[in-house]
Order: structure tokens, then sequence, then C-alpha cells
């Protein structure tokens, strides 16, 4: 329904409008129910037609990444998608006809940064297999998504990146705790068994999530209470 939609949006009628504007609409009647303020879409690393139509609904983007040779192929594939999707997206709105009381989204989908997860740390430090992957991924991010012509002399490293949000650890061992508690991970207790160095590490996962959701507040402009 979505992807056989996505075209008729063009034919200037509103019914296609419905049909693609589905996803956007649940997100703003729920946050009005709860009084949401911000709202966080999460997607399944595919670009099809479900993405698409639930990427139209957000304002941002961020991109989860691990330092992997499939990861990099992922950025070179998303970043001239979503480009496409914005500008056929933005054209469609230009057909959108006038007078008709829909709520439509503007399907801006702005790349707000990018977060490292589940590298192999050794002494604080991302393992040698890994560190490869990592290197490249600040000059592929600018160039796939952000369509930036650069020197690879002036791009920084991952850990200076203004782009990169967070570098997460892989906390293997918290998983099962916060399945059977059915909570956070940073958010376990001794109660749930987070004791010893589990506990040193819930500390850590809260530490980590904490600055990574400082680091989307200043870069999206909204204020964390």
């Amino acid at each position: 329904l979505l992807s056989q939609n996505w075209p008729e949006c063009l034919s200037g009628v509103v019914a296609p409008f419905r049909v693609m504007s589905a996803f956007h609409r649940i997100v703003m009647m729920a946050a009005h129910r709860i009084q949401a303020d911000i709202a966080l879409i999460d997607v399944g690393p595919n670009l099809g037609a479900i993405n698409r139509a639930a990427l139209i609904a957000a304002d941002q983007v961020v991109l989860p990444l691990a330092p992997d040779l499939f990861s990099l192929q992922g950025l070179r594939n998303l970043g001239p998608t979503l480009r496409s999707w914005r500008k056929d997206w933005k054209k469609r709105l230009g057909e959108f006809p006038a007078g008709e009381d829909l709520d439509v989204p503007e399907g801006n989908m702005l790349p707000l940064g990018y977060v490292v997860m589940q590298h192999g740390v050794r002494e604080s430090r991302p393992v040698k297999a890994y560190q490869r992957w990592l290197n490249r991924i600040p000059s592929v991010y600018r160039t796939a998504v952000l369509d930036e012509s650069i020197d690879q002399r002036d791009v920084p490293a991952v850990d200076a990146d203004p782009h990169r949000l967070a570098l997460l650890r892989n906390y293997r061992s918290l998983m099962p705790l916060a399945m059977d508690a059915h909570k956070p991970m940073f958010f376990l207790k001794a109660s749930d068994g987070a004791i010893g160095a589990h506990a040193a590490a819930v500390k850590a996962c809260y530490d980590d999530f904490l600055d990574l959701g400082t680091q989307i507040s200043l870069k999206s402009g909204f204020e964390m209470n």
C-alpha cells in the first residue's frame, strides 16, 4: 500500500497523502495524548517503503553504526537515498491539493549525527580489529550523508568528529539482566542482579547514554530537563 501510494501523491488528490502521512499523524496523536515534546522513531536497517514513510515523519535522523564494512556500505547507500526521498517528498508536497485539512509531514530528515555501537574495548580503547573501520567513518559520513567534498587531510578522527554523537560500548553482560528486569540497562539495580562488575557497568552505561542524550539535545535544539 505504501509503495503504491508514493507515486500517486503526484496525482494532486488527497487520498495518497493520507496513506503516506499515517506514521506522522500517529506520532503527533500519541505526542498530544501524553504531552510529549519529542518522539523517537526506531526503524530497521533497510530502505523499503515502510522506512521511507516512517522517515518522512522525522525532522532529524540519528544514524547508528557498527565499526565494520557493512555499516560503511550502508552509509554510502543511505546518504543518497535520504536526499532523494527528501527531494521527492518536497515535490509531492507541491502537488498537495489546496484547501485540504490534512496534517502532512515536512519530510526534513536532516542528519543529526551518528552513534558508533558495539565496538570491542580493551583498556578503554577500541581493539585494533575495529579501529581501521572507525577511522573511515568520519570521511564516509561527510561524503555519503552530508554530500560534502572533502580533503582527507582535514577530516578529524572519530573521537574528535563533531558529527559523532557517542561511542557506545557493548554492554552484552547487562542485556540479559535488562530483559529479565524489563527495564533499561542503565536503570538496573542490585536487586536485578547488577552487583560487582555489573554494577560498575551499569554506571558506565548510564554515563554513556546520558552523554548521548545531551549531544542529541544540543544538536537538535531541544532542551533537556
